[in-house]
């Protein structure tokens, strides 16, 4: 495999479990040096950085709780610490709190605004972060939600408004950095088989039903959005910026 990515340091958030574990093993099988935060189970992000770096890669994890806006600066000051400078930075640390409804009564506000506090609030503080620090040409990617874009089901209007939130702010600073020729996109992927999915798998339509939705009747692999991030990070990817791509087998369409 053409080691793209050698020489190059990228920062995956929430790399210890789902889809940021297959984009870290992407970026690492393309020579990058791999840093992943995670927020809980250190075991199981250890276990990710020594499966990192049997690809020949040197690799670290970080603790941090992207639900403390304060742990932004903090983790971008570690990455660098310890590779000396940061290419890619890939905001995938995120959670789902899914199935009320906004008129019911019973609605759990306190886990519906940690889920803004997480997914978009922590993503922007970690943005803000790296931004000053990221090397000219270098790539900031997040990943959002087709929901962002396209709501087939109710029960989801918080979660699809973070993802939403995620792909109006990346057009922002995708003019903003522009001039450094620093590229910012959106990865939006459907449902894919991680723990998260399987955690709110109760609170979407029937099997069956979902999977009639799209015109490829399959979920994603980890592995085919985790090679789209790669593409965006990569050199044919640097005239694209400020734009959201969909890995959700044309459901929306």
């Amino acid at each position: 495999m053409q080691k793209t990515f050698e020489g190059k340091t990228v920062l995956v958030t929430g790399g210890s479990r789902g889809l940021g574990v297959a984009i870290a093993h992407a970026f690492a099988a393309y020579g990058a040096n791999v840093a992943i935060s995670y927020a809980a189970s250190a075991d199981k992000a250890a276990a990710v950085v020594e499966n990192l770096k049997d690809q020949g890669v040197r690799a670290i994890a970080i603790h941090s709780d992207q639900a403390d806006l304060n742990s932004g600066r903090p983790l971008i000051d570690a990455v660098i610490a310890e590779f000396g400078q940061l290419d890619i930075i890939v905001n995938n640390a995120g959670i789902a709190a899914q199935g009320q409804l906004v008129d019911d009564p019973a609605l759990d506000e306190e886990k519906y605004n940690r889920q803004w506090q997480v997914n978009v609030l922590g993503s922007i503080a970690n943005t803000r972060a790296a931004a000053s620090k990221l090397t000219d040409g270098g790539r900031i990617i997040f990943i959002g939600s087709l929901l962002g874009d396209y709501v087939p089901f109710k029960g989801v209007a918080d979660y699809a408004g973070t993802k939403a939130a995620l792909a109006g702010y990346a057009r922002g600073i995708a003019r903003d950095l522009g001039s450094r020729n620093i590229t910012v996109n959106v990865v939006q992927p459907g449902a894919m088989p991680t723990d998260m999915n399987k955690e709110v798998a109760g609170e979407l339509p029937d099997m069956d039903t979902f999977l009639d939705m799209h015109p490829i009747r399959r979920f994603a692999t980890l592995e085919e959005v985790a090679e789209v991030t790669c593409f965006l990070a990569g050199p044919h990817a640097g005239y694209i910026t400020g734009e959201t791509i969909n890995v959700a087998g044309g459901l929306g369409i």
